[in-house]
This record gives C-alpha cells, sequence and structure tokens, in this order.
C-alpha cells in the first residue's frame, strides 16, 4: 500500500501541487468488483483546499487516472454502518449518496480518522459521523502505519518554515565564503562548528564583563523605587482631601438634578391641566341653554344649538394617554354623558310635539282644500322644523336611538296626515271629473231616453259603462249610416245647445286640465318633502342609485335598520336609500290613488288614455332629469305603466270591437262606424301627441288600427247585401284617403297610398259595371261583335255575320233614340243614389266618371261601326254633346 502511496502521490498529485494525506482500496457496493482508490488530498498553496478524489486503473495500462474529485466542504455524511462490529462498508453522502466496501476494516477506519482529522483542523464544518467508533474520532491517537504516516507529514508541514530574503542572502554569503562546502560537507561542518564555539565563548566573557554593570542598575532601581514610594503617600494624601470635595460636589448635582426634575414635572402639570381645562370645560351659560334652553323661539334654538355643539367638542376631544385613569376626567365625562342625555330627551320630546301639532294644524285647513283642487302647503312647516337641522345633525351623531325614534315618529305622523290630504284631493279629483255634484240638475231634465246615460253616471264606479257619445259608440255592435249614427247621438246626447262632438271635447278637454293638475300639484309636494327630508335629517340625497322603487323590500313597521357597532347606521346601503324609504312610507297613498284615478278616468272614456300617457310620459321624462331614481321619479313610472297598459287596452278593444261589427241587411252602409271612429281617435290623438315624448306608441297603434280598418272595411264590403261591395269599398277608402291626407300622419304614408289605390279601383269598377244597365242591348250587340274579331274574323267581314249584320244594328240602335238614353241615365243617376252616402258626397265624382266612362264607350262604339261597318252610312242616333246635355240636364235637377 506504502508503493501504491508513493506512485500515486508523484504521478497525479504532485503535478496538481496537492499532498495525499490517506488512501483506501474500495470498490461499489452491490456491483461488479472493480477496485478503485478513494484519497484524502490537500493543496500546497494556502489557502488550503482538502478534496476527496476517486482514482482507478487504466484500461490500457498499468498507470493510474484521477477520474473524480468531491470537496470536502460538500460532504455532509460519514457513515461507518457498524461502530462495534468490523464492517467494511461504508456511506459518504455528498450531493448523493456513495456507497463503498473497503478492502479491509483498518484502512477504512483509517481513512475515516483522516477525514475527521481534516474537517476539524481546516474547515470546522459540521459532517455528521454515524456509527462511527469514539476511538476513532480522536486526534492524538494514533491508527495504524497510515495514521502515523498522515500525522508525521501534517507535523512535517506544521513545523516548516520558508526562508525569507535575508536568511537565503546570508547563507549564500556563507556558502561562497566556503567553496567546498558542496564537495566537502563535513569539512564545511567542522569548520561551521568552530565558529560556534568561538562565539559562545565570547558571549559567555561578555556576560561576565557586564556583572558590575547589572549591580550599579540594581542599586539606582531601589533608590527609585523608594522615590516611587514617597510620591504614593503625598499621592494618597491629595486623594483623601479631595474625597470629601467630591461628596460635596455630588451632592450639589444631586439636589440640582432634583431641582430641574421638580420643574420640569410642574410644567408638564400645568400644560396638561390646562390643557383639560381648555378643553373639558364647558361654559355656564351653554349648561343652562342645555338644561333651560328655550327650543320654542329662533334665539333659543341658536343658543342651544352653540351648546349642544360646545357639549359635543368637550366629549370628543382626544384625551392623552392616561387621563382617563383622572377622577376629576371621569366625573367630567359622565356630567357631559348626563347634559347629552338630558338634553337629547328633552329635544325629542320636543320635536315630537311639533309633529304632532303640526298634524293636528293640517287638519284644520283640510276644509279649506277640500273645495279645490289643490293640495295643502306644507312651506311653513318645513322653514319652522328646518331651524332644528343642526340640532338633528347633533342628535344623530350623538343619540342615534332617539334619532331613529324621531324618524319614525315624522313618518308615522306624516304618513297619516298626507294620506288624508291626498285620499281628499283624489275625491276632489274625481267629482270634478265625473261631474256628479254640479249636473246632477242637468240628468233630471232629461226624456227617459237619456235614462241609461244617468245611471251610468250615478253608478260611475261600480260599473264599466261610458259617460261621453264617443265612447258609447266604440261599444255599439250595429254599423249605421253616419246621418242615423249622427242623429242618434245627438238626439240622446244633446244638452242646450251642445252637440255630441262638442260634448266630447268638452269632457276630455276637462279631464286633461284636472289630470294634468292633479300631477302638477303631487310633483312639487314630493319634491318639497323629499328636500325637506334631507336637509332636516341630514341625508344626501345626490348619490347614483341602480334600483327601482318595487326593488325596496318593505319597512318592518316603519323603523329604521341600525348597526350594533357602531353610531352610524351600516345596514342601509346608503342615505339615499333611507331618504327613499321614507317617502315610501309618507306618500304611501299616493301610487293607489293614482292607479284608482286613473281607472276612473279610464271607465269615463278610453280616449282618456292618450292624454294620461302624454301627460304622464312628460312629467316622468321631467322628474328623471330632476333625480332618476328619486321616490316622485320612481312612482310616476310605475304609474306609468299602467296608463301605457290601459292605452294599449284601448286599442285592443277598438279592434275587437271592428272584428266583432255586424251590419244592417234593410239598411245601406255607407261609412262604417269604426272608419269614423278611427278618423276622430287620429285627429285627437294628433292633437294629443303634438310634440310628445311617446309618439312612437302612438305610431304603433296607428299601424295595428289601420291594418285593422283596412280588413274590416273590405269584410263588411263582402257581406253587404244593400250596398254594393264596390260602393262600400269606394267610399270607406275615400274617407280614409281623405282622413289621412288632412292629418299628415308620418307613418301612415303607404296606407294613405293603399286606401287611395283602393278606392280608385273600385270607383272604376263601380262605374264599369254600373254603365253596362242604361243600353244593356247596345252592349250585348257590340261585345258580340268583339268576340267574332276575338274568334279571327276579320273587323270588315263582321257585317257578313247574320247575327251582326248592318240590318240587326240599325235595329238596336233604333232601341236607344236620345229619349231613351236620357231616361237610361236618369234612372242609372237614381240607382247610384240610392247606393251613396250623402256622408261622403261622392255623387258628383261617381257621375262625373260615368259621363267619362260613357263617353268613352260612345267612341269606342263609334270605332267598331267604322271598321266592322265601313261606307254603311250607320251612326248612332245621339251624339257626345247630347250625352254631356243629358248628364248635365240629370245632375241639375236631381
Amino acid at each position: 500500500m506504502t508503493a501504491i502511496k508513493h506512485a500515486l502521490q508523484r504521478d497525479i498529485f504532485t503535478p496538481n501541487d496537492e499532498r495525499l494525506l490517506s488512501i483506501v482500496n474500495v470498490c461499489k457496493a452491490g456491483k461488479k468488483k472493480r477496485n478503485c482508490f478513494l484519497c484524502a488530498t490537500v493543496t500546497t498553496e494556502r489557502p488550503v483546499q482538502v478534496n476527496v478524489v476517486k482514482v482507478k486503473k487504466s484500461d490500457k495500462g498499468d498507470f493510474y487516472k484521477r477520474q473524480t474529485a468531491w470537496a470536502l466542504r460538500d460532504l455532509a455524511v460519514v457513515d461507518a454502518k457498524d461502530a462495534v462490529k468490523e464492517n467494511p462498508e461504508f456511506d459518504l453522502h455528498f450531493d448523493k449518496v456513495y456507497k463503498w466496501v473497503a478492502s479491509s476494516t483498518a484502512e477504512k477506519n483509517t481513512f475515516i480518522s483522516c477525514i475527521w482529522k481534516l474537517n476539524q483542523r481546516y474547515l470546522r464544518k459540521k459532517i455528521d459521523f454515524i456509527n462511527v467508533s469514539a476511538q476513532l474520532l480522536e486526534e492524538s491517537v494514533p491508527s495504524g502505519e497510515n495514521q502515523s504516516v498522515t500525522g508525521g507529514d501534517e507535523e512535517a508541514v506544521d513545523e516548516y518554515q520558508e526562508l525569507n530574503a535575508r536568511e537565503e542572502q546570508d547563507i549564500e554569503i556563507m556558502m561562497e565564503g566556503c567553496e567546498y562546502a558542496i564537495s566537502n560537507a563535513e569539512a564545511f561542518a567542522e569548520k561551521l562548528s568552530r565558529e560556534l564555539q568561538v562565539l559562545d565563548g565570547a558571549n559567555i566573557q561578555s556576560i561576565m564583563a557586564s556583572e558590575k554593570q547589572v549591580n550599579i542598575l540594581m542599586t539606582l532601581l531601589d533608590e527609585a523605587l523608594k522615590e516611587v514610594d514617597q510620591i504614593e503617600l503625598k499621592l494618597s494624601s491629595y486623594e483623601e482631601m479631595l474625597q470629601s470635595v467630591k461628596e460635596q460636589m455630588d451632592q450639589i448635582s444631586e439636589s440640582n438634578h432634583l431641582i430641574h426634575l421638580s420643574n420640569t414635572n410642574n410644567v408638564k402639570l400645568l400644560s396638561e391641566i390646562e390643557f383639560l381645562v381648555n378643553h373639558m370645560d364647558l361654559a355656564k351659560g351653554h349648561i343652562k341653554a342645555l338644561q333651560e334652553g328655550d327650543l320654542a323661539s329662533s334665539r333659543g334654538i341658536e343658543a342651544c344649538t352653540n351648546a349642544a355643539d360646545a357639549l359635543l367638542q368637550c366629549m370628543n376631544v382626544a384625551l392623552r394617554p392616561g387621563h382617563d385613569m383622572l377622577y376629576a376626567v371621569k366625573q367630567q365625562k359622565q356630567r357631559f354623558s348626563d347634559l347629552r342625555e338630558q338634553f337629547a330627551r328633552r329635544l325629542a320630546s320636543h320635536l315630537n310635539n311639533v309633529f304632532v301639532q303640526q298634524g293636528h294644524d293640517q287638519s284644520s285647513t283640510l276644509a279649506q282644500h277640500s273645495i279645490e283642487l289643490t293640495l295643502p302647503n306644507h312651506h311653513p312647516f318645513h322653514r319652522d322644523l328646518l331651524r332644528y337641522a343642526k340640532l338633528m345633525e347633533w342628535l344623530k351623531s350623538t343619540d342615534y336611538g332617539k334619532y331613529e325614534g324621531l324618524t319614525k315618529n315624522y313618518m308615522d305622523y306624516l304618513s297619516r296626515l298626507y294620506e288624508r290630504e291626498i285620499k281628499d284631493f283624489f275625491e276632489v279629483a274625481k267629482i270634478k271629473m265625473t261631474g256628479t255634484t254640479k249636473e246632477g240638475k242637468k240628468f233630471a231634465t232629461l226624456p227617459r231616453k237619456e235614462s241609461a246615460v244617468k245611471q251610468e253616471t250615478e253608478s260611475l264606479h261600480g260599473s264599466s259603462g261610458k259617460l261621453t257619445g264617443s265612447t258609447s259608440s266604440l261599444n255599439k255592435l250595429s254599423v249605421q249610416s253616419s246621418g242615423n249614427r249622427r242623429s242618434q247621438s245627438s238626439s240622446l246626447l244633446d244638452m242646450g245647445n251642445m252637440s255630441a262632438s262638442d260634448l266630447d271635447v268638452a269632457d276630455r278637454t276637462k279631464f286633461d286640465k284636472i289630470f294634468e293638475q292633479v300631477l302638477s300639484e303631487l310633483e312639487p309636494l314630493c319634491l318639497a318633502e323629499q328636500d325637506f327630508i334631507s336637509k332636516f335629517f341630514k341625508l344626501q340625497q345626490h348619490q347614483s342609485m341602480g334600483t327601482t322603487m318595487n326593488e325596496v323590500e318593505e319597512m318592518d313597521g316603519g323603523t329604521l335598520s341600525r348597526p350594533h357597532n357602531s353610531g352610524v347606521p351600516q345596514a342601509i346601503s346608503s342615505e339615499k336609500d333611507m331618504i327613499r324609504q321614507m317617502m315610501i312610507k309618507i306618500f304611501r297613498s299616493i301610487e293607489p290613488e293614482l292607479n284608482n284615478l286613473i281607472a276612473l278616468g279610464d271607465k269615463i272614456d278610453s280616449f282618456n288614455s292618450l292624454y294620461m300617457l302624454v301627460k304622464m310620459s312628460h312629467h316622468v321624462w321631467t322628474a328623471q332629469n330632476v333625480d332618476p331614481a328619486s321616490f316622485l321619479s320612481t312612482t310616476l313610472g310605475n304609474v306609468l305603466v299602467t296608463v301605457k297598459r290601459n292605452f294599449d287596452k284601448c286599442i285592443s278593444n277598438q279592434i275587437k270591437q271592428m272584428e266583432e261589427v255586424k251590419i244592417s241587411k234593410k239598411s245601406k252602409v255607407g261609412i262604417l262606424t269604426f272608419v269614423a271612429e278611427f278618423e276622430e281617435f287620429a285627429a285627437l290623438a294628433e292633437s294629443i301627441f303634438k310634440n310628445a315624448e311617446r309618439r312612437g306608441d302612438l305610431d304603433k297603434a296607428y299601424i295595428k288600427l289601420i291594418r285593422s280598418v283596412f280588413i274590416n272595411v273590405e269584410k263588411v264590403a263582402n257581406e253587404s247585401q244593400k250596398t254594393p261591395r264596390d260602393v262600400v269599398m269606394m267610399e270607406n277608402f275615400h274617407h280614409i284617403f281623405a282622413t289621412l291626407s288632412r292629418l299628415k300622419i308620418s307613418c301612415l304614408e303607404a296606407e294613405k297610398k293603399e286606401a287611395k289605390q283602393k278606392y280608385t279601383d273600385h270607383l272604376q269598377s263601380y262605374v264599369i259595371y254600373s254603365l253596362g244597365q242604361p243600353l244593356e242591348k247596345l252592349n250585348h250587340f257590340f261585345e258580340g261583335v268583339e268576340a267574332r274579331v276575338a274568334q279571327g274574323i276579320r273587323e270588315e267581314e263582321v257585317s257578313y255575320q247574320l247575327a251582326f249584320n248592318k240590318q240587326e244594328l240599325r235595329k238596336v240602335i233604333k232601341e236607344y233614340p236620345g229619349k231613351e238614353v236620357k231616361k237610361g241615365l236618369d234612372n242609372l243617376y237614381k240607382k247610384v243614389d240610392k247606393h251613396l252616402c250623402e256622408e261622403e258626397n261622392l255623387l258628383q265624382v261617381v257621375w262625373h266618371s260615368m259621363q267619362d266612362e260613357f263617353i268613352r264607350q260612345y267612341k269606342h262604339f263609334e270605332g267598331l261601326i267604322a271598321r266592322c261597318y265601313p261606307g254603311s252610312g250607320v251612326t248612332m242616333e245621339f251624339t257626345i254633346q247630347d250625352i254631356l246635355d243629358y248628364c248635365s240636364s240629370i245632375a241639375q235637377s236631381h
């Protein structure tokens, strides 16, 4: 093993400036037995680096090569497997665990001991030695041959010291003086020995010669010691003298320190007392105002407000550490608390009395407003209460319980007061709408036929009847001529000199004004109350809100939520929610009363829904511009939904009545009732919806109504037996076209063109159909001629047909002399007059069209005679001028 160690040192480690200290022959555990060596080495250069190197024999020869090296500082654990029994296995834990089997237990122990010593000497790193005998970890205990060698080498390393430059120079000079030193070392050593002996002798003689001087030196030292003793005695006496002075000075210094400390404490104490007096002292005037101040007068309210603010400042002063421990501070805080409680109780009681008194005062004015459509003015009450606004803010921040109680009491008293006022206000509005008190005498003078209308008026709240002529006409199921309908309406509803249409306009105008006045009275009332609540109860009303009134849950008994851990309410999402909840509680009767009023207006006249839709939309738009989430905006928005539903219901009912219409079989149709009603509806709607915000709703209703009118006009025309279909279509579509042209409804331009086309088509059809009757035989003859020509017979050869020769033509023409033609035209005029209604005044239009069509036929007949009977000299017995004269004479005679 020694030869291997020297060979490894020479071949591997010396070239790398390393010294080999220990070696062990190992192989890997559990694998093929391939031996290698683990070497513990140190570098010769400083700082010393300690490594564990794995060396193995090369496969190509007998020389060794360095395979792997680990720094000892990376070693974490050395596991010897067994500390008692001999076991050649051991593990080294570097970056991973390396398992080895040594060739002998002695080599393993020597290697582990060397590792321990190197760690102790160079690294002082905590390496865990597991299952290692304690004897191996003792540095002084030798262990085998390798240990002694290792130890010797380490000592040699420690004893070896490198020569400095001066020493090297002296040795070189000495060796130059003895040139034979290299060739004859013994002679050189003997010479050095002789010189050393000479030096030793000289040293001894020098020491002996200096003994006398040493004795003299010792005597001087003794004398010096005596002088030192004398000086020490004098210093001791001086120190004793200064000691008393030092004690006196210490006493003076301590006394000055105590005086300074006392002054400092007095200044601090004075500062604390001044702080407490300045910040926690409440003036006697403020105390008197809180205890006895007059809460009814403006001066007393101002004094109480100032005193309450001063009390709040005293209670909210930021005390310094330790102030709470002072008895005077505790007593003063208790006094402030008692004052606050006493004044809060007195303020709450006074305001409750003011609320109650307001309810009684306002109730006394209800009788005055019961005959007028106005709501009582609460401005004086609000003005008086706003004087307490600052006190309410103080109460909110100091005693939220009493503030909450006042809020609840205010809502209770005012909700009952407003409920009475609003109920009476809406009763007056209903009376003015129905006219039951003022118009009862008018109905007393009506004939028996008017009893039904009177009964409807008297039982308005319990029946579904209609008051106005226009609405009752909507419920008629039979279609009559326009003249009959008007005469019946006028005979039924003639009151003085007023016609039915005048009565409708007057009633609707009155309803519109009443409804507008109702909304105009409610709007400032709600806004004023909301503004007062915000100012009086110190609530912010300009926060963004995303919910509507329907989404707010009802308050439990009218109380507001209160937090458990602070003086500010946290259960309510914001102060805007609190304002909205209070408004809902106070004005809980507005929305039901509005809905009842709307139902009454719709019951009086379904056309009133048009007025209500426009007015309500305008007020909702105005309220949303002020505050989209206010109580007024949300309430009117909910009511607007009801109004819109009534409007849609009105349109649906009109369509349904059109579909259920039945016509009389004995009288001519004329202008259908629902066509005239559409005209009335459109004219009324255009006047109402002029510049309105909800124009889109009306346009949609127009489309539905006009399509239903078109469909049902055609349906009635097909069912008509007394009046020709073309006449029904012509007259009604002419009326529709005239209505749309006059009203200029932009969304119905396409329907206007369609109505004009239908009117023109059916006018032409009726004219052609009617003209076939005055000259019936002549028409049949020429129809036969045209049929032969259509079959392929040449026109000039038609006269050779037996049935259509010249003699037959002359025979037919002789049957229609001018007198007969005039007589036939006169009969035709009478028949057309019976078909057409007077209301639409289309007789002259139709007669003029018939005249033109007759002249056209005349020219057509003459053309056929000229082409089919050329040179025959056959002509009609009347001319075009005769036709014009006949038609003009007939029209003038009638």
